[in-house]
């Protein structure tokens, strides 16, 4: 009936929370396409910046299109789009990005794909799900470094207040990244889910 929400295993809410589903653009649909074919057994992850700005306060004035696919495949990937004339870089650095970037309103990251990074699929694209996005947002100060402290503070307790948050699900996540006591001290002292860790 839709009255119990899972915030985790084991774990329900009664508040109604809203799923997080990032927009999917044309052009978005359009390079996951052309990557199916091309590589029709890659896992696929594909997503647009732009959506952290609901979360922000600050809005930035770059955005990137993020690719991420299994590690083995990075190469690949980065070859073909820059074959087909598409503003790419592989695992950029900060110097990377300040150097080459400004030049690109919207270019395109490609990235290694953790495994069983949590996902879901949207208008038949694999996109990010929630917890994805902010496990990813506080692993990776490079690409992210437009959202980083006061902001990523923001983007957390904006999430939290509009959208249900697996919070299990995210905490899988960043252990698989290394990251997992870190991001539960910072909830505890950022957020409201200092009960619920």
């Amino acid at each position: 009936m839709g009255v119990l929400n899972r915030i985790g295993r084991g774990k329900f809410s009664i508040e109604q929370g809203k799923l997080f589903v990032p927009d999917i653009s044309s052009k978005m649909k359009s390079v996951y396409k052309k990557l199916k074919k091309e590589f029709p057994y890659l896992k696929i992850c594909i997503w647009h910046t732009s959506v952290l700005n609901e979360f922000m306060v600050h809005q930035p004035f770059r955005f990137y299109l993020i690719i991420e696919v299994e590690k083995d495949a990075t190469q690949s990937v980065f070859f073909f789009l820059k074959e087909i004339k598409y503003p790419v870089f592989i695992q950029p650095t900060s110097d990377i990005l300040e150097k080459y970037l400004p030049n690109e309103k919207e270019a395109m990251i490609i990235k290694s794909l953790v495994t069983e990074a949590p996902i879901q699929n949207v208008k038949g694209v694999n996109t990010i799900s929630l917890e994805k996005m902010l496990v990813d947002i506080f692993c990776d100060d490079v690409v992210f470094s437009a959202q980083q402290g006061a902001e990523m503070r923001s983007i957390f307790n904006e999430a939290l207040n509009k959208y249900s948050l697996n919070l299990s699900k995210m905490l899988r996540y960043a252990d698989r990244r290394g990251k997992k006591e870190i991001l539960k001290k910072y909830l505890t002292s950022t957020t409201n889910l200092r009960q619920q860790l």
